[in-house]
Formats: C-alpha cells, structure tokens, sequence
C-alpha cells in the first residue's frame, strides 16, 4: 500500500494503478479517525472495483464556528495500518494547502437537498462537502465511489451534484450509498461516539430504538406527527438534550411528508447529548 500527499504524487499512482488494461478504481472519502463503518466501505468498494483508494483529508471548508476541526481525531498512523490489513491500494492524504492552494476561491453550492436538516444548524457545511468531494473526484478519477447511507444528506448532495456538474467518472449511478453500520445496541457508528461519556453512551442507544417504534407506527398507518412527537419525548425522557429534528422525507428529494403515498420515505434524525451531535435515519416501507 502506499501513501501520496501531493497531486503529482497522486496522480502517479493512480496512473500505476489503472495501468494499460484500465483497471478498475474504487474511491472511499473519508476524514480519518477510521472505524468499522469506514472499513465496511472499503470492503465494498475491493467487492466492485480492482483497487481502492482511501482519501484521508480533515476538511475545514465543513466545519463551521465553534464547530470541532482542531479537536477532530487525526491518527493516520493507525488509519493507515487499519486500510492495509483491508487490502486498500492507495492512500491520498494531502494537508490544507494541497487540497485548498493559496488564492483558492471557488465553492460548489447545491440547492434543494442541501437546505433544512443538517444544514440548518451548519451553514456553509454541504457546500464544504461538494467542493471537496468534487475535488476528490477530478483529482483520483474513480470509477465508482462509496458513501456511508448514515450522512443520508450528504449522500443526496454528493449525487445531486454529479448529475448537474456533469461528472462522467464517477457518474450519478457510481455513487454506492452502503447501509448504516450499527453498534451492537443500534446505534450507528460515527467518530463523534467516542466523545460520549459511557452514561450518554449508554442513553444513546434510545436513538435507534425510538427511531424503530416510529416506524412501526408510521408504517401501521399512524399519524407520522404523533409518531415523530413521541420519538423526541423518548429521547428527551432517556436523556437527550435535545432533538435538532426529526422528519419523515422523501428519500429522493428528502421534501418532508406528512403521509405515506407510495413513494420512498426516510426517517432523518438529529439529536444533541452531552455536546454530542448524533445524526441517524432509516428507511420507512411505503409498501
């Protein structure tokens, strides 16, 4: 496995990589501080593609004020060593000034998926996303590229932002979503859980099972308003902090709906806990 910093450097093993026969390249974006969530992407992607390379890049254009940039885990040591027992090809590590060169002024910004949720609370995130993710995509030229369904609106940007730009490789339908990996309790795997105190470690995994009981209900035809306001009690009464939203969408448009119709729906969820910002959803069926 080997490690490049710098484009030219990147550019020259990916070029290695691919060789006359046109290899195939699996591309997993990640921002370090790997767990078993990040490992299951690289899997998937060894299952697709003939290569995989890992991108492990801190992104600051993401994070907003007050927000955690300098105290985000950077282990590329250990990340490193986690990628190779995986079988990953290639590792692209920049620092800031070769992802963001000096007089760098463009930002990707996209409209409709990018609004509500998530971004709400963080202004400015989803464009910080696009633009680096559209750099990865130009800079390591995969055929396909895998995301966790966990940022399930990160996901609705990522491709929403392939389609319009454009992007051939990788195209709209190379963008892999790969299901939410779970902690034992439900409680989908993130970087941020290691910030949990092992009490709030412990309430967090009223996330899941609420989000499950309203599901349950939503699907047996009850009112999603009542199902969702007794999800945010759930979580308010095991400890959460509080409940930044929690809404039914669209899975495609991520539009909120009040009723099921047929149609693909998504129950999104944020919620705060001993400083701890946890996101999750899960797929409703509108069968």
């Amino acid at each position: 496995m080997q490690t490049a910093s710098t484009i030219d450097a990147l550019r020259s093993q990916v070029a290695k990589l691919r060789g006359s026969d046109g290899a195939t390249i699996g591309l997993v974006p990640t921002m370090g501080a790997l767990h078993e969530g990040h490992l299951t992407l690289v899997r998937r992607a060894r299952e697709a593609c003939d290569h995989v390379v890992t991108s492990i890049f801190v992104n600051p254009t993401q994070f907003g004020p007050g927000e955690d940039l300098d105290a985000y885990p950077r282990q590329l040591e250990a990340d490193a060593a986690m990628l190779e027992a995986e079988g990953c090809a290639l590792i692209w590590a920049p620092d800031v000034a070769a992802m963001y060169p000096p007089g760098f002024v463009s930002n990707i910004s996209v409209s409709g998926v990018s609004e509500g949720f998530c971004a709400a609370d963080r202004p400015g995130h989803f464009d910080g996303v696009a633009t680096v993710v559209c750099k990865l995509f130009h800079q390591v030229l995969p055929d396909m590229a895998f995301f966790g369904e966990k940022d399930f609106q990160q996901l609705a940007v990522i491709r929403a932002m392939a389609r319009d730009l454009d992007l051939t490789r990788p195209h709209v339908l190379s963008i892999i979503g790969v299901p939410t990996v779970r902690e034992a309790d439900g409680l989908a795997m993130s970087s941020r859980n290691r910030y949990l105190s092992a009490e709030n470690r412990t309430a967090a995994g009223t996330l899941p099972r609420a989000m499950k009981n309203a599901i349950v209900a939503i699907e047996r035809g009850g009112d999603v308003g009542s199902a969702l306001s007794a999800l945010e009690s759930d979580l308010i009464k095991a400890g959460f902090d509080s409940v930044d939203y929690a809404t039914l969408a669209d899975s495609a448009s991520l539009a909120p709906i009040t009723a099921l119709s047929g149609a693909s729906a998504r129950l999104l969820v944020a919620a705060r806990i001993g400083g701890t910002r946890l996101i999750d959803n899960m797929a409703v069926d509108t069968a």
